[in-house]
Formats: structure tokens, C-alpha cells, sequence
């Protein structure tokens, strides 16, 4: 469409500079690509969109849809009431040109796998377009139907909500003609008065569906009968249903027609019973489908960011292939800043309905616009086409081509996207930096949910401080750190200069503050821009010594935790030397509440707030201007909204620990091994250094490379911790050795090579804590830095 098209889409006034064909909306000039004919679209949601319009226009963007006027020249702009409103209407029209069956998925889990495993079964006899990653809400679901174009046959799109009222706008959006439900859970149900709403509200998503999909054996059947009436087609395992179902070993029976599957999971036997009726409704016979479950694996659904060899990162993502998938990818770089020399190993394109001139000059221009460095290609559709790429391009025509031919890599992001069809993490196994079989698997969504509990306490005007002090309480200071810059926190804090040096090194340019610097020279702060803490009148007077370098400082009040910082005593002291010193730029006053947590210490944190107020106000009547006031940590966000004052500092929470109990956290972090050899052992012998672990009975014993080096502690040796393997909890026997522990695995389906949990869902971080009689800090923080660490992004 042409820009001045869209005031006959969305009711609005038009200042049109030079007529445009929109070949793309974005709402996120974190990751815009600056084309000339890209649109952006103003959202107003924790940040107000109209704030970075500047940057979008400062990326070569000229085209804008906002409700305010800006001064942004030589630009088209069409202002409207409500930029939300008008981004679903033009996904809305574009939607309504394409009449191919489109089928919507909706329920409280699985929504993503449903439409990943039945996209994959679909590809054997439809060309498929379908929500990127889980784009399935109010501004996911736009972006994804202005993805269908004329090749497409049929759609998968997913939508979700929160609260009632969401769902009618997708609805009208995604306009289904075919429905699959999937269940009905305890997500987000504080946003509805009860079950019977919230499937009501989640219903709604099939006004136009001819036909819907659900399970019939299920409490909430009778719900969905009456909401749907004629529409329904059901399957069940054990009543009469439109499709009987049978679940067997390694096969799943629908009807008289049989399919095998790798699947154990009630779970995801439940979401592939959905995908395989929903394929034979859609006209696939019995050979399509099981081609496409054949394809299907139980692999993670995500991007996974990993360090590589030479200073390098891989983000991982072999096991599909599709134009929105690599832009999805690439998109992801923007918040990974560390490495800006970006390799892609991109594999053929399978399934794209495109010619493969047309494909694959439009994947050049991507990769032009997110100023990909290097391409090697691997394939033969992607090597006949190399002259579509820039001369350093690499081109091999299988996988065991490139991994013969491997060329050199050293300081870069190195992105794998790949077909399954290709292998590629033989590729990735190659590439990545060596280390035992024992994994951090920290996840940025988690990060991100805990965050936005967070953000949602306080006010808009008030600034967030984040710690990524002690590498970023074990999860990876440079990752987490670029997590945070791209989620445009206002400051981090760190403990030491180094890390804050290490931080500037590696691209991250918001403040940062220095929570317990050793001044010998201020000359570094100044330098790379760092504020340091100032806590006693001699650091503050080794900083009046330099008198060439006056950093920005927080001066830290000591209100009754006696750890760091100025006492009451001191503070006439403390303003003399400021009086006397006008150019030290003091940024920030603040204290720290040592029981901000507990209520039964609540009239001690009252009396520490009343003390900094006081002290705040002589210091700043002393100064003539008010630097920045802060005091909360992860509980005092909650727990005292009334103590936010200018900042708040994010500690702790981010990883999915509430001191307070009161808010819905995830844990971020998840310690995985693998079991190295498992041992036979007879009853009277022993397990272990010193003889410890005494074996009563005839035994299988597993070995598991995790060790107190790791980060395991001694005292979890004895039977005093356990681990999961295939979700039975094996206790410790014997002393944890420095680099293994053994488990008794004599009552557990084990064998080598199996998956083993640490920590993560069960047994948890508190757990763990509880066992060893310490705190999760301290689990968390105690992971050594050998672990190898996987950032995930669902």
C-alpha cells in the first residue's frame, strides 16, 4: 500500500512530503532498520513511543504515524487519536485481502508449540505463514498478519491475553476459519473473576471460525460446548468424541490412522494430537503428517546466545529456517552489543513459495540493513545465488563442506539459522568455547517478566538503577548487562571499577554507578564516564587530592545498617568540605534499608527513611541544587512506594527472588549437568573420598561433573542435596569431590548421558539454600565462572 493510502485504513490528518510504498511497520527503533520506506508507529505504553520518533528519523526513517505533532523534516506523517487503534487496523485490512484458511490459536498453554509443531506438518503440503516467536498481543498479532503475503496458502497466528476485553480486537484481527483451544490454566487469572470469564473471553477469538478444536475430556467441557454449540470438534482419550484418541509407546492413534512419535510428555502428546487433527481437517493425509512429526523434535523453541571460541558469541538457532524466523534472529542483535563484526551461517531456505532470486535478494537487503559483516551460506539454493551477496560472502554446499572448510572467527556474534534438514549444530558444537557437560541456562523472557513486575511499581518519572554486581549475581555480567541496556534501564550498578571498565569495553553506554570503588586515581572514572559511591569524609578527601578529575559521585548516607556511608554524626563535616569544593557534582544522595522486607522491622525502616529525608534536605539546601534521591531495594519497591523518591535499585528480584512474597517472579536461572558414567555397587561398599558414603543395598551409582569448583558445596555431599534426572530426585552419596558428585540413582530410569537438573523448577534455588542453611544469593552467586553459561530467549 501507499502511505497515502492509510487515512482510508485509519481516520486521521495527513502531511504528506513524498508518496511512499510501506514495505514494513515497526514500533521498536531498537531494532528499525532505517529503510526509507519502513513506517513507525508511536506506541504509547511504559515508555511513550513519541520519544524516540527522533531516533527512528535519525535511522533514515521518514515515514511516522503519531498522535502529536513533532518536528521530524521531510518526513510523511499521518496523525491519529490512538497509534495502538491504528497499527490493528491496517493489520485488520491487510488480513481481509488474503482469502486462505487461517487457522487461530488460542488457550492458557501450549498456544506456541501448537503453532510451531503444526506449522511444521502444514510446510508438507501448504506453503505456512505464522506468528514470529510468541507474537500474540495486542501489538504482536498486527505485526504478524502484515506478514502474509501472496504465496502464502494458509496462516497460524496465536493470541493471548491478560485481561478481559483483549481478545475481541484479535478476534476482529485475525478473523479465523479455524479454531484450535488448547486448555485453560492459571495464566494470568488475576485478570478475570473467575474460569467461566476467562474462557468466555478466550472464546470470543472464534466469532468467525466455521469450525474449533478442543480436548473433550476436560472439566471445562461443558463451558465450551455451550459457548461454541455447532462449531465444536472434539477428541478424547476415553469418551466418544468427533476424533478418539489413543496414546500409546511411542505412538499416537487418531481414529484408525496410527503415527509414530519420540513424545513421553502428556503434554506434548497433548499439543501433537491437537496439530495432527487440525492437519487432517486442513486435508493432510496420513503420509504428510507423519513426514512433518518426523521433522518435529523436542528442541528448545528459542534463540540461545552461547560463548564462542576467540572472544566470539554464537546465537543459536539451527533447527528452523524461514524469512521471519532470520529476521527475528537479527532483530535480536540489537541488544547484544559486545561483538559489532556479526557473521551469519545461514543455511537454504526451505518452503519459502518464493523464486530464489526474489528470496534471496530480499535475505541481502536484510542483511544489509542490520549490518551483517559476513555471510556463509550452506546449501545449493543459497550458493546459486551468491551473487546476490557482498564479495567476502562464503558459500559450501553441505554442512561437512563447511566444517572441513571451517574459516576463522575471532571477536564476533556469529549468528547459526538453519534448516534441520542442514545439521548446523554440528556447526555450533564446533564453534562454541569448550567446557565440561554442566550448563547455566539463564533466560532473558524470565529476566524480562521480572522486570516488568518491577517497572509496573513505580511511577513513570521515577528512575531504575539495576545491580549486575557479582557478575550479575552469577548469571553473566556482559549478558545480562547488554539485556538491560536494550531494555533501557536508566543505570546500572556494579561493586568494582573493573567491572564497570569491563562493561564500557564491551559497548554498554548508560550511567553506571560504582557501589565500592578503591580511589587511587579518579582519572579512570572520568575517562569512561563512571559515578562512583562516596561514603566517608577520608574517601571523600582522597577524592579532593585529585584535583584535575571530579567524577560524578553519590554521597551514601548510613541511616542504621552500619555497612557503608556518612553517619549522622559526620554530616556538618560532610557540607563544610562541600561548601568549600563547589565543582564536585554530587549526582546522587542515598541510603540503604536493611530490613526493608520485613514487617516486624517496619518501624526501623520508617526511622532510616526519616533520618535520610532530614539529611537529604540539609545536604541539598547546602548544595543549591537536589542530585538524585534513592533508597529502595528489590523490597522496598514494594513494600514502600512511598520511599521511591527519584530512583529505585533492582537487585536481586530481577532473578526471580521476592524478599516480600508478594509478586508472581519467575527464576531465571536453571544449572543443568549430565550424567558421565553410572557404577554398579554392592551392598557394603563404599562411594567417595574418606569412605563417607556407605552402600546398604546393591546399587546404581551416577556420576555427574559438577563439583565444589562449580560451585556445589561440600556440605550438599551425604545425602544432605538431590538432583533430578527424568523428574525422579536422586539424593547425594558420598563427599562432593572437587569436580564431580556422585548420586544414588537405584530407584530412577537412568542412563548415561541423561539430562540432570542442579537447580531449577525442582529442587529450586531454595532448595538448595534450605539444604545448605544459607540464602538463594548465595546458590546463585556461588556458580563458578568455568560453568558455561546459555542465554536463552524463548
Amino acid at each position: 500500500m501507499l502511505f497515502s493510502h492509510l487515512p482510508n485504513i485509519i481516520k486521521g490528518r495527513l502531511n504528506l512530503n513524498s508518496d511512499i510504498v510501506v514495505s514494513g511497520i515497526s514500533t521498536d527503533t531498537r531494532i528499525i532498520s532505517g529503510s526509507s520506506n519502513e513506517v513507525f508507529v508511536a506506541l504509547k505504553g511504559k515508555r511513550d513511543g513519541h520519544d524516540y520518533a527522533k531516533t527512528a528519523w535519525d535511522k533514515g526513517v521518514r515515514n511516522f504515524i503519531l498522535e502529536k505533532e513533532l518536528a521530524l523534516p521531510n518526513s510523511n506523517i499521518l496523525l491519529v487519536d490512538n497509534c495502538l487503534d491504528a497499527l490493528q487496523k491496517i493489520g485488520e485490512y491487510h488480513r481481509k485481502h488474503f482469502d486462505i484458511p487461517i487457522i487461530g490459536i488460542t488457550g492458557s498453554n501450549g498456544k506456541t508449540t501448537v503453532k510451531e509443531w503444526l506449522s511444521t506438518i502444514l510446510a508438507k503440503k501448504f506453503y505456512v505463514v505464522k506468528s514470529p516467536k510468541s507474537y500474540n498481543s495486542q501489538i504482536g498479532v498486527p505485526l504478524s498478519l502484515l506478514e502474509i503475503e501472496n504465496m502464502h496458502d494458509i496462516g497460524v497466528f496465536e493470541a493471548g491475553i491478560s485481561q478481559k476485553g483483549e481478545m475481541r480486537n484479535l478476534a476482529r484481527m485475525i478473523s479465523p476459519t479455524f479454531g484450535i483451544f488448547t486448555n485453560i490454566g492459571q495464566a494470568h487469572s488475576h485478570g478475570f473473576s473467575s474460569t467461566r470469564e476467562k474462557l468466555q473471553e478466550k472464546l470470543q477469538l472464534f466469532a468467525s471460525a466455521g469450525k474449533v478444536l478442543f480436548r473433550k475430556d476436560t472439566q471445562y467441557f461443558e463451558l465450551i460446548e455451550e459457548e461454541l454449540g455447532n462449531k465444536k470438534i472434539s477428541w478424547s482419550l476415553k469418551e466418544d468424541a468427533d476424533y478418539n484418541v489413543e496414546w500409546g509407546d511411542e505412538t499416537i492413534r487418531v481414529g484408525k490412522l496410527n503415527f509414530n512419535v519420540e513424545f513421553q510428555s502428556k503434554t506434548h502428546l497433548e499439543n501433537l494430537t491437537h496439530s495432527i487433527i487440525t492437519a487432517l481437517e486442513m486435508g493432510l493425509n496420513q503420509e504428510q503428517i507423519q513426514r512433518g512429526i518426523d521433522l518435529i523434535e523436542i528442541v528448545p523453541m528459542r534463540l540461545e546466545l552461547k560463548k564462542g571460541i576467540n572472544g566470539s558469541y554464537i546465537l543459536d538457532d539451527s533447527y528452523n529456517n524461514d524469512e521471519v524466523g532470520l529476521k527475528v534472529a537479527l532483530d535480536y542483535l540489537e541488544s547484544h552489543k559486545q561483538n559489532e563484526n556479526r557473521t551469519l551461517i545461514l543455511s537454504d531456505i526451505l518452503q519459502s513459495g518464493k523464486p530464489d532470486d526474489e528470496l534471496y535478494q530480499h535475505v541481502a537487503k536484510m542483511l544489509r540493513e542490520k549490518k551483517i559483516n559476513r555471510l556463509i551460506g550452506v546449501g545449493p539454493q543459497i550458493s546459486a545465488a551468491n551473487a546476490n551477496f557482498p564479495d567476502n560472502s562464503l558459500f559450501f554446499i553441505n554442512t561437512d563442506n563447511l566444517l572441513k572448510n571451517l574459516p576463522a572467527f575471532q571477536d564476533e556474534m556469529i549468528v547459526v539459522k538453519g534448516a534441520r534438514d542442514f545439521e548446523l549444530e554440528k556447526v555450533v558444537k564446533r564453534l562454541e568455547k569448550t567446557s565440561h557437560g554442566t550448563v547455566l541456562e539463564v533466560n532473558f523472557e524470565s529476566l524480562q517478566h521480572n522486570l516488568s513486575q518491577y517497572q509496573v511499581r513505580i511511577k513513570p518519572e521515577t528512575k531504575l538503577m539495576v545491580m549486575v554486581k557479582a557478575n550479575a549475581y552469577g548469571s553473566g555480567i556482559l549478558e545480562v548487562a547488554n539485556f538491560l541496556q536494550h531494555q533501557r534501564v536508566d543505570m546500572l550498578g556494579v561493586a568494582y571499577l573493573d567491572e564497570a571498565i569491563q562493561l564500557r569495553k564491551n559497548g554498554i553506554n548508560i550511567p553506571i554507578m560504582i557501589m565500592n570503588p578503591h580511589i587511587e586515581s579518579f582519572e579512570q572514572f572520568e575517562r569512561y564516564d563512571l559515578q562512583a559511591e562516596v561514603f566517608s569524609l577520608a574517601h571523600l578527601d582522597r577524592l579532593l587530592k585529585d584535583t584535575k578529575h571530579h567524577p560524578k559521585i553519590h554521597l551514601k548516607i548510613d541511616t542504621g545498617m552500619h555497612r557503608l556511608g556518612f553517619s549522622y554524626e559526620t554530616i556538618n563535616d560532610l557540607i563544610e568540605k562541600l561548601k568549600l569544593n563547589p565543582n564536585v557534582k554530587v549526582e546522587g544522595i542515598f541510603t540503604h534499608f536493611s530490613s526493608a522486607d520485613s514487617s516486624i522491622q517496619d518501624d526501623f525502616t520508617t526511622k532510616q527513611a526519616q533520618v535520610f529525608e532530614e539529611v537529604y534536605e540539609r545536604l541539598t539546601n547546602a548544595l543549591g541544587y537536589q542530585p538524585i534521591k534513592h533508597a529502595c531495594n528489590s523490597a522496598g519497591i514494594v513494600r514502600w512506594p512511598q520511599y521511591h523518591f527519584d530512583m529505585v535499585r533492582l537487585g536481586i528480584g530481577l532473578h526471580g527472588f521476592d524478599p516480600t512474597n508478594k509478586l508472581q517472579l519467575r527464576h531465571s536461572s536453571q544449572l543443568k549437568s549430565i550424567v558421565s558414567q553410572i557404577q554398579e555397587v554392592k551392598t557394603g561398599e563404599t562411594v567417595g573420598y574418606g569412605r563417607k558414603g556407605k552402600v546398604e543395598r546393591a546399587s546404581k551409582i551416577a556420576i555427574i561433573p559438577i563439583g565444589y569448583e562449580d560451585g556445589y558445596l561440600r556440605i550438599f555431599g551425604n545425602g544432605n542435596a538431590k538432583m533430578s534426572i527424568n523428574r525422579s530426585l536422586c539424593p547425594t552419596i558420598g563427599n562432593i569431590c572437587m569436580d564431580m558428585t556422585m548420586l544414588d540413582v537405584t530407584d530412577a530410569n537412568v542412563k548415561e548421558g541423561d539430562e540432570v537438573i542442579v537447580f531449577g523448577s525442582e529442587p529450586s534455588i531454595q532448595d538448595l539454600a534450605k539444604w545448605a542453611g544459607t540464602i538463594p544469593y548465595e546458590i546463585l552467586t556461588n556458580v563458578s565462572n568455568r560453568v558455561k553459561r546459555i542465554f536463552i530467549s524463548e
